[in-house]
């Protein structure tokens, strides 16, 4: 990856998650922008995102992402200053929910819940 897809990279995820809490409505669990990846021409970027929340408010949320992708790119269009807007990805994967659960049971393990 070079210097530059690595400037976009980051700056897709601090706006993309910034655009997300303030212009996305219906939004139901906590979203986590976990990481962008972005083509090497920057026409394309994979948007891995996980969400904090009951399987409902999950559900919910992935379906607002889905239909709210074409207002959060061009929203993106209008932050960054790139010749074409990326297209967006949006893709849910649940590492952050694992990562809570692990979390939850070594704390009952040093509280010797367990």
């Amino acid at each position: 990856m070079t210097l530059r897809n690595e400037r976009v990279r980051k700056e897709l995820m601090r706006d993309i998650s910034e655009i997300l809490r303030k212009e996305i409505r219906g939004l139901a669990g906590v979203v986590s922008i976990l990481d962008v990846e972005v083509a090497h021409d920057n026409s394309f970027a994979k948007v891995i995102y996980s969400v904090l929340g009951s399987e409902e408010q999950i559900e919910k949320t992935k379906e607002v992402i889905e239909k709210s992708t074409p207002k959060i790119r061009y929203e993106v269009g209008q932050r960054i200053r790139l010749r074409l807007t990326p297209e967006l990805k949006f893709v849910y994967t649940d590492s952050l929910e694992k990562a809570s659960r692990v979390n939850e049971i070594l704390n009952k393990i040093s509280k010797g819940e367990v």
